[in-house]
């Protein structure tokens, strides 16, 4: 993980996180229960990189504040790790289920929370930079060139059809067929069929 990483520790007990983690180069903020995490989450001049969350917090628990986090359109994709109890081992799912991205089950070492922080940072760091390529995508390619046959001989395309098929379907020459997929390639900057519909389905052109 490039960069220091900026972590939000929930837990009514913080200290022996809030003194570690520093030490291994990330900054950290600290909320001693739920309703305090969702307050300083909510202030648009912070950003976190990843929140530590514990389960069992006085005020508001540690599922009720993840739910709120996922329902959050700033919080809705902030990666979250549950800390949780031995015997809280079973509503683990359900944790996962709710949008929680790993747990980790306390008494734990603290090379382990550090792996699991490392591998929910990296995972998060490879989908932006999937995301921001693929808003490259978009940015690059003139969706609205394409005329309406055009995006009607795609869509053909991409449910298998030949040339000849297209063709019969629209009432149309083959060769006309052949004309419009050339002006979609050089509209769509690719070079052939399958790069053409792989990319009309990223950016939604066709179902």
């Amino acid at each position: 993980m490039d960069g220091i990483a900026s972590i939000l520790v929930v837990d009514d007990n913080p200290k022996f996180l809030k003194d570690a983690l520093p030490m291994y180069g990330y900054d950290v903020t600290i909320a001693e229960d739920g309703i305090e995490a969702l307050k300083i989450l909510s202030d648009d001049n912070k950003n976190f990189d990843l929140v530590l969350l514990d389960v069992m917090m006085p005020n508001m628990d540690g599922w009720d504040t993840l739910k709120a986090i996922r329902k959050n359109s700033k919080t809705e994709y902030l990666p979250v790790i549950m800390i949780t109890a031995v015997s809280e081992d079973q509503k683990v799912v359900s944790g996962l289920k709710i949008g929680a991205d790993d747990y980790i089950v306390k008494p734990f070492i603290l090379p382990n929370l550090l792996a699991r922080i490392e591998a929910v940072l990296r995972r998060s760091k490879w989908q932006a930079e999937a995301s921001k390529k693929e808003k490259k995508i978009n940015k690059d390619v003139n969706i609205d060139a394409l005329t309406p046959k055009e995006k009607e001989v795609l869509s053909l395309v991409a449910k298998g059809a030949s040339n000849q098929e297209i063709a019969d379907k629209l009432c149309v020459q083959d060769v006309t067929i052949k004309t419009h997929l050339n002006s979609i390639f050089k509209k769509l900057k690719v070079a052939n069929r399958t790069q053409a519909v792989l990319l009309a389905m990223e950016i939604n052109l066709i179902n």
